[in-house]
């Protein structure tokens, strides 16, 4: 039996698909995929599928998944320099404090915008 759980892989599956969905200029956060998923308690267990997002194939843009405030809690997933900050940067997110600014205007929450 490999690393994970089948019932775990089958979620960080979900939350892959569900993040590859995130639009060009947009964030979101580990709570608001952790309820659209139907698992509303468990945002961390969304952060431990985009720890393990690196490696997938298509790619995952996890620069896009942040915390409920907006702070750019994973980049050090992203190496020790600010590729995170970088990454939203060039979709035209603006950062300052590893915080992203206006989050509520970018912010994209997949149970409005799916239904």
């Amino acid at each position: 039996m490999d690393k994970y759980s089948n019932k775990q892989y089958n979620f960080f599956e979900n939350v892959f698909d569900l993040v590859r969905l995130i639009p060009n200029g947009r964030v979101t956060s580990y709570g608001a995929i952790a309820r659209y998923l139907g698992t509303g308690n468990s945002a961390r267990m969304v952060g431990w599928a985009m720890h393990a997002a690196g490696t997938a194939v298509p790619p995952i843009p996890a620069h896009r998944v942040l915390n409920s405030s907006g702070l750019l809690t994973g980049k050090h997933h992203f190496g020790s320099g600010p590729e995170m900050q970088e990454l939203l940067e060039k979709e035209g997110i603006q950062v300052e404090n590893n915080k992203v600014v206006n989050f509520n205007k970018c912010f994209w929450d997949p149970t409005q915008e799916l239904g």
